[in-house]
């Protein structure tokens, strides 16, 4: 850990201590304590938990950074999912093939039982939220953007669920404020269908095991650093490529089609290295120990 980050460190933890005292003063039924003290204790306490947990992880990433990332052992089979504007397309790594198998179905129900009724996929992993919060931010979010120096913006906040459930995104913004103090933008609102979508079918209890992946910091972890050019050109592609092929990942056959394109496969690539990474045991998650919402379900990004 850098100096600069102990030092950022000390004073956040100096400041958690300040916070659980006043959230411990607030549930001792203090003659003026409101219900609301102690809502407003608990959350304060759990954002600079966070925020001390993303510096002590910013300073374990950089001390791993030169480490060198193993080709992955594809043991069984396994899907990676990304959005793209037809529905989801996977990724489909299987023990003994030469490069990923690409599937598109409309719905994330559709596409997983397509790729169970030839293959026993173990694991999926999707580019999507799971595990959904009820008045607070997520730390998957804020260790992820922490991971992401220069390429942050590619992490959007979750909202909680009862924003997702909100019927345009002013109801929603509304909502996510009262519940968490935090505004719905734009890009992180149009996102709610496919969130809604997972979310349902997780909780629908699928016979397999489903991660979040988040495919950015994927990439990053095979190649040490966020790849900084864009997605969408063609630097972008060809550094993503490349950081597949520096982990035994082949080019798919097939990298565009009707509703998605390159960047939407390219990511299901980099979900399925890290969904083969969670069977064998290699994969990490942000936070380390998983939260869990009113909803149960283990709330984490996997890389």
């Amino acid at each position: 850990m850098s100096p600069g980050d102990a030092t950022t460190a000390h004073r956040l933890a100096l400041a958690l201590e300040a916070e659980v005292g006043a959230l411990v003063r607030a549930t001792a039924h203090e003659p003026a304590a409101r219900p609301s003290d102690v809502s407003d204790a608990l959350a304060a306490a759990t954002r600079t938990l966070a925020r001390l947990t993303d510096v002590m992880g910013a300073g374990q990433a950089r001390s791993g950074d030169d480490r060198s990332v193993e080709p992955v052992e594809v043991t069984v089979p396994v899907l990676g999912v990304d959005g793209c504007r037809g529905g989801w397309v996977g990724a489909v790594l299987e023990p003994g093939a030469p490069r990923p198998r690409i599937a598109v179905a409309k719905g994330i129900g559709e596409l997983v039982e397509t790729v169970r009724s030839s293959l026993g996929v173990v694991v999926v992993g999707i580019d999507i939220p799971i595990g959904l919060p009820d008045t607070t931010t997520r730390q998957a979010d804020a260790l992820a953007r922490q991971a992401l120096r220069g390429k942050a913006s590619s992490v959007f906040t979750t909202l909680t669920r009862a924003a997702y459930a909100a019927p345009d995104r002013a109801a929603a913004d509304a909502v996510n404020r009262a519940r968490c103090g935090q505004g719905v933008g734009a890009q992180a609102f149009a996102l709610r269908d496919k969130i809604v979508e997972v979310d349902a079918w997780v909780r629908s209890r699928p016979t397999l095991t489903v991660i979040e992946v988040h495919p950015e910091l994927s990439f990053a972890a095979m190649s040490g650093s966020p790849i900084r050019p864009n997605k969408k050109t063609d630097a972008g592609r060809t550094a993503r490529l490349q950081a597949l092929r520096s982990v035994g990942i082949a080019s798919p056959s097939i990298l565009t089609g009707s509703g998605y394109g390159a960047d939407d496969v390219l990511d299901a690539c980099a979900v399925a290295w890290t969904a083969a990474r969670y069977a064998n045991g290699a994969a990490r998650s942000r936070p380390p120990a998983p939260e869990h919402f009113s909803d149960g379900i283990p709330a984490a990004i996997w890389a």
